[in-house]
């Protein structure tokens, strides 16, 4: 499952980031902010609007992010 896929509310891991291409510089900073395999994370609340952005929740920390580029993270199946 990809993270724009994710329900709110609902707790999940990161498996791994969506690569496209050698010097993805979106996949790069994804990692840079602690998108990282292992990573418990959860989505929040989302934009009013087509859903956009997502607000995410890692840790104590929260990114909004486009759909676009939560489509990138892969979450884990769940067990």
């Amino acid at each position: 499952m990809r993270l724009d896929e994710l329900p709110a509310g609902i707790d999940a891991v990161i498996d791994h980031i969506d690569h496209r291409g050698a010097a993805d510089a979106v996949a790069r900073r994804l990692g840079e902010l602690g998108f990282v395999p292992g990573e418990p994370l959860r989505i929040v609340a989302s934009g009013p609007f087509g859903g956009d952005p997502l607000a995410v929740k890692i840790g104590f920390t929260r990114f909004a992010l486009r759909r676009s580029e939560a489509s990138r993270v892969i979450l884990r199946d769940a067990p």
